[in-house]
């Protein structure tokens, strides 16, 4: 690799020759007749090579001797900062997906509000967005899921690890600032790092659904204790933005439902260019992840199979349960299927698909609940009737997250569902997302905040403009 890197460092020497050479003349004759138009610059030992070829050998280098080639000569320059070539590095060295990372420096980069590109999308430079995003700080991705929370690095590709949730530091009378201080500083002490030398980005579950005076309060008090527990442990800058928001952008949308299945509830989540549409109204299903578990708990109880906890019935829900296409027909096939789990082996049969059936079919664990496929339908509708300028298709897309959302079968199911609840001008074109990233898909959107080329000036408050109560408004 070297010795390839000095071969193409010795064409120089040869270029500037010729190059001096060239414009020694052109400047002697001038006097003489018109200028001629100037030679096309060499790549000297390389010049019989065709680019395509060069480019493949360019390809096997690091980026940043790829870089140096720059101040070889204009042909040079102008060979290396070929956009497919950066786009190869981003793919190659980048620890996300080019299509995230695509999708994040074209909508995310200003901060909010997003910018909307109607009729063209904007050209990007891949050669200046590697060289920004090798410069971005390495920041702390903190999700405090309504379950258990997930925290790393945004140069990660998943979490480092987990530990409870804020809610459980503490208890309801515990002040929300003591839970949230010694939450953060759980994670910081499990991180092994001090919270002054990097920015960190926030994920925290929607609550205070409504769009009433009393609701906004209730959240502008939640963040203005996330930041004011950061800001007392020095931590230089904050980002805090809610789990929904996160799920769609990493699912590389600025709009649509979010379905987001929580430890204890379902909602149900309009987003329109970034923002929470609560004045169409968020959907809260009272049916989560918990009772999931306790459900499939039940029914094994029901064949004489006891658990000493939760874990091992939570494993069984996530390795063999699913969602039947059809629930009746689904009744007559042998479903059968074992796990060897730490307390032993285990078989389950029809309660693989009746624990996920009661997200459309409450009343079969005794609820008396809205089913999933019935809350979405209504938000659809609202979304429809508030004729928005984002288009009449803006809320067709719908976007599932939460651990829970990850049981197979449930995205086709929801789509089956709502074609059958919907009229064809509404259920045409609808289209439910899987959770990209399973059960991080929040801490994902997280830190493509984290990573872009920007961060973290666009969507981080400091301390300085904390003081001055100036909070970005996407929560």
């Amino acid at each position: 690799m070297a010795m390839l890197l000095r071969k193409l460092r010795d064409s120089a020497s040869s270029l500037k020759q010729r190059s001096t050479t060239s414009s020694s003349s052109s400047s002697s004759s001038s006097s003489r007749s018109h200028p001629s138009p100037p030679l096309p610059l060499p790549l000297g030992s390389f010049d019989s090579l065709p680019t395509e070829l060069l480019l493949k050998i360019i390809r096997l280098l690091d980026p940043k001797q790829v870089a140096k080639l720059c101040i070889v000569c204009k042909s040079w320059r102008s060979l290396v900062s070929d956009n497919q070539l950066w786009a190869y590095f981003l793919q190659t060295y980048q620890p996300l997906h080019f299509d995230s990372i695509l999708f994040s420096e074209i909508n995310l980069t200003s901060g909010y509000p997003l910018p909307i590109f109607v009729n063209q999308t904007p050209r990007v430079s891949f050669k200046q967005v590697y060289g920004q995003r090798e410069r971005v700080p390495p920041a702390v991705i903190i999700d405090g899921g309504s379950g258990y929370c997930k925290f790393g690095w945004n140069k990660d590709e998943r979490p480092l690890g987990r530990t409870a949730t804020f809610l459980e530091f503490g208890n309801v009378e515990t002040p929300i600032y003591t839970r949230l201080r010694h939450f953060f500083g759980t994670v910081y002490g499990r991180m092994k790092v001090k919270p002054s030398s990097q920015p960190v980005v926030v994920s925290l579950p929607l609550c205070h659904y409504d769009d009433t005076n009393s609701a906004k309060a209730s959240r502008h008090q939640l963040k203005e204790a996330i930041c004011s527990a950061l800001f007392d442990m020095n931590v230089p800058s904050v980002c805090a933005l809610n789990q929904a928001t996160l799920a769609l952008f990493a699912a590389n949308q600025t709009s649509g439902i979010v379905v987001n299945i929580g430890f204890q509830v379902t909602s149900v989540v309009p987003i329109l260019n970034g923002k929470v549409m609560r004045k169409i109204g968020v959907e809260v299903v009272g049916l989560g992840a918990l009772k999931l578990t306790g459900f499939l708990r039940e029914q094994m109880q029901q064949s004489n199979i006891y658990f000493e906890s939760l874990y091992t019935v939570r494993t069984l829900k996530e390795k063999l349960c699913y969602v039947a296409y059809d629930y009746e027909a689904e009744l007559l096939k042998d479903t059968h299927a074992s796990f060897e789990a730490v307390e032993g082996k285990f078989t389950l049969s029809k309660e693989r698909f009746q624990t996920g059936e009661i997200l459309f079919q409450p009343r079969l664990a005794g609820m008396r609940a809205m089913s999933l496929h019935h809350a979405i339908a209504l938000c659809m509708d609202h979304c429809h009737s508030a004729e928005l300028a984002g288009g009449s298709d803006w809320f067709k897309t719908i976007v599932l997250s939460g651990g829970s959302a990850c049981l197979p079968g449930l995205a086709e199911r929801l789509e089956k569902e709502l074609h059958s609840l919907r009229p064809p001008y509404m259920s045409n074109g609808i289209r439910v997302i899987p959770p990209p990233h399973g059960a991080d898909t929040a801490w994902f959107g997280a830190k493509l905040i984290g990573s872009l080329s920007t961060f973290p000036a666009p969507w981080c408050t400091t301390k300085k403009q904390f003081r001055q109560n100036k909070l970005n408004r996407i929560w």
